[in-house]
């Protein structure tokens, strides 16, 4: 096993960062078979909903619903860093909320929100996870800011999001990502 404080060499790196930017260009271009192809088990974990995407079906339907909503989903990275065991990308997610997210129905409002994802690999640099950070709130203000809350077609509009978000709210979190143990950092 690998030392937290070894980095690997700059060859495994480079391979690392090609094949999270060919992710990042597949999953823009829609080519679902590609961008899994760079697992070999499909993994997405989202951390501001506390939920796990594991399987080809589970992120295949992950990509169908997440794309369903915001046909037009792009990235604009903004750095992309290395660590022993991972490579981290910032990066802004954009798109425009043209179809239902869960049971929230589309909005027409765009979203520009800033993410971070952690692409972690196994000590054979096979990708094993894709990680990502970002703040539903953020999302959920831009897509609703353009409602217009004076008119009644608006407010309607308004009280269907709240219900959506209602009835997608208070499930429980993914264990796998609840059930975590603290680092032996050898102290």
């Amino acid at each position: 096993m690998r030392s937290r404080f070894d980095m690997p060499g700059e060859e495994v790196l480079k391979a690392r960062e090609k094949l999270v930017l060919d992710h990042f260009h597949d999953e823009v271009a829609h080519d679902w078979d590609a961008t899994l192809s760079t697992f070999p088990h499909p993994h997405y974990e989202l951390i501001a909903q506390m939920v796990v995407h594991d399987g080809d079906e589970d992120v295949r339907q992950y990509y169908t619903d997440t794309r369903t909503a915001f046909p037009d989903q792009d990235h604009e990275l903004i750095a992309l860093r290395h660590s022993h065991d991972a490579v981290i990308v910032e990066f802004w997610l954009l798109g425009t909320h043209l179809g239902p997210l869960g049971k929230i129905p589309a909005t027409g409002g765009r979203h520009r929100t800033r993410m971070t994802a952690y692409f972690v690999f196994d000590e054979d640099e096979n990708l094993v996870t894709e990680r990502i950070y970002f703040d539903q709130l953020t999302v959920l203000k831009q897509v609703i800011g353009g409602i217009d809350r004076r008119s009644p077609r608006g407010l309607a509009k308004l009280l269907k999001v709240f219900r959506g978000m209602l009835a997608m709210s208070g499930g429980r979190p993914d264990p796998r990502l609840t059930a975590t143990t603290p680092p032996d950092l050898g102290n």
